[in-house]
């Protein structure tokens, strides 16, 4: 899994490409608490490049998403690929993190 960090206007845009697993996973969860811990509290995920998530994968957003209630922040997710936004709708998250079509769309929603 790579992660690519881009601060915008209206908030943080992090695109994942590869897989996010027990393996992977860990990398994404220290990487998005750092940036929480430097003062970034809105996030846009960008899931275009994401092949593959696991349980793991959908804890460590559910982990970045509580830590970022609890500094008022938010996080969205963006452009999904059919596979993975198939993972989050099975799996309920889609009904706890918003999810957008495009990282255009998720940051005017910031």
């Amino acid at each position: 899994m790579d992660l690519n960090v881009k601060n915008e206007e209206k908030g943080t845009l992090v695109s994942v490409t590869g897989r996010m697993d027990a393996v992977s996973s860990p990398e994404f969860e220290k990487e998005l608490g750092r940036l929480i811990g430097e003062g970034n509290v809105n996030f846009v995920i960008d899931l275009n490049g994401l092949d593959y998530i696991s349980s793991s994968g959908l804890r460590s957003v559910l982990v970045t998403a509580k830590k970022l209630k609890g500094v008022k922040g938010q996080i969205l997710l963006a452009s999904l690929q059919a596979v993975v936004k198939e993972v989050f709708a099975i799996s309920g998250f889609s009904t706890i993190i918003p999810i957008y079509e495009s990282i255009e769309e998720a940051m005017t929603a910031l």
